[in-house]
């Protein structure tokens, strides 16, 4: 029976990620205690997102939950401590830019601010995500649902299984490439013991009584090609994925892993091994 086999939460956008045994549920993606997924982000002194696709170092980012304190590392360098507890009521903000959606979020101050830029190699502020900003996930693919998201790229959750990163790697073997592991796709949740793409036809994924939809397939950029422990660019799967992935729907996009959104749950815990059940929707 397909059943959960990790869960991903991201505390810093584009940095490492943090596997989990459990996780919180959450319409605007998964928490453990009071740190949710991609709530911090790194900007350019403009105030757009900074990504691994322009700071591959970014990888080397790594996140460890505290009791009252996130606390990054990055290679060579003393631990940055940042404040989990609730953003102070006149806390200094930027207005920030994520793709199309322009907002207010909390400045984190000059120290972080100096600690980050040098961490991935150019000026840079680290801002927090304001619970009030309001951020959704676009309605053109999620329907009656609305699905707040926090600095994500535009889904609170992304899902992939195992099998299919078995498919590609199966495929990138036979043209003489290496394997690659699934931290290069950046899941939320991972599951095992179905096919490959199952998720790309789900109308729903059920764990006990949480409910998520697979709503949009994941547009690949070349963050695929970063070796996540490196922090460089390698070889990158796209020429393979681009011959069996391209998907009308996005423009010739290629695609890999599924968007979701929460349908009910709100609250409750996942744990690995958690049984999957998945209902499959094909379209004729």
């Amino acid at each position: 029976m397909p059943h959960l086999t990790e869960l991903n939460l991201y505390p810093v956008k584009s940095c490492a990620g943090i596997g989990l045994e459990e996780a919180t549920i959450t319409a605007a993606g998964l928490a453990f205690g009071r740190v949710h997924d991609r709530e911090w982000m790194a900007v350019d002194l403009k105030g757009g997102f900074l990504s691994q696709r322009s700071h591959p170092r970014m990888a080397l980012v790594t996140p460890e939950i505290g009791e009252e304190a996130l606390v990054l590392r990055s290679p060579g360098m003393s631990p940055l401590k940042l404040p989990i507890a609730p953003s102070r009521p006149n806390a200094p903000t930027r207005t920030v830019t994520v793709w199309r959606d322009t907002l207010l979020a909390e400045d984190c101050g000059d120290a972080a601010a100096a600690w980050f830029s040098e961490a991935i190699g150019g000026a840079c502020r680290l801002v927090r995500f304001d619970p009030q900003a309001g951020r959704f996930a676009n309605s053109q693919w999620t329907g009656d649902i609305v699905a707040p998201n926090r600095f994500s790229d535009g889904y609170p959750f992304l899902v992939v299984s195992q099998e299919s990163l078995d498919d590609l790697n199966e495929k990138l073997r036979s043209h003489g490439r290496e394997a690659l592991p699934m931290d290069r796709f950046r899941p939320n949740l991972v599951i095992a013991g179905g096919y490959a793409f199952d998720e790309d036809h789900a109308g729903v994924i059920c764990a006990g009584e949480v409910m998520l939809k697979p709503v949009k397939p994941c547009q690949r950029c070349p963050i695929p090609s970063i070796d996540q422990t490196r922090g460089e660019f390698g070889p990158d799967p796209l020429d393979i994925l681009r011959t069996y992935r391209v998907d009308p729907r996005l423009g010739g996009g290629i695609t890999f892993g599924m968007n979701a959104v929460l349908v009910r749950g709100e609250g409750l815990l996942l744990r690995l091994g958690q049984p999957i059940e998945m209902e499959l929707a094909f379209q004729d």
